[in-house]
């Protein structure tokens, strides 16, 4: 498992979108995660995408991260033990953030740099204070 690439905060794209630094203590305000099932293959791979808000994120990582938590939690909801990002868009709306991500999931490990090992990612969102689903 070393050769997993966590693949938190990859190809974060969003039109009109800039990161943020705040002066005072990170105070994040997470809002809610959506999932819904895009396409499920022949080999029972499953293509997720999540939309995730929260407030008080310090820039885009924030919220890629935040998604990266969710699909970590729903890979190993659904008896899988990675994911793949395949990307995330993010916007920001009065003081709200908004991402839209898209994971595959599977069983074995995808191909790909930007794969997420279910279990590591989860147990650094229970370390840090990130839900997930």
């Amino acid at each position: 498992m070393a050769s997993v690439a966590v693949g938190l905060f990859g190809c974060v794209a969003g039109a009109g979108t800039t990161d943020v630094t705040h002066d005072g203590p990170f105070k994040p305000e997470y809002l809610g995660i959506e999932t819904h099932l895009l396409d499920r293959d022949y080999e029972g791979d499953d293509l997720i995408a999540f939309d995730v808000k929260m407030r008080g994120a310090r820039g885009r990582a924030d919220v890629a991260a935040y998604a990266d938590c969710a699909a970590a939690q729903y890979a190993l909801i659904r008896g899988y033990g990675f994911a793949r990002h395949l990307r995330t868009n993010i916007e920001i709306e009065a003081g709200v953030w908004q991402g839209d991500a898209v994971y595959s999931i599977s069983a074995a490990l995808p191909r790909g740099s930007r794969t997420i090992d279910a279990e590591v990612v989860r147990a650094n969102c229970v370390e840090t204070d990130i839900p997930t689903v």
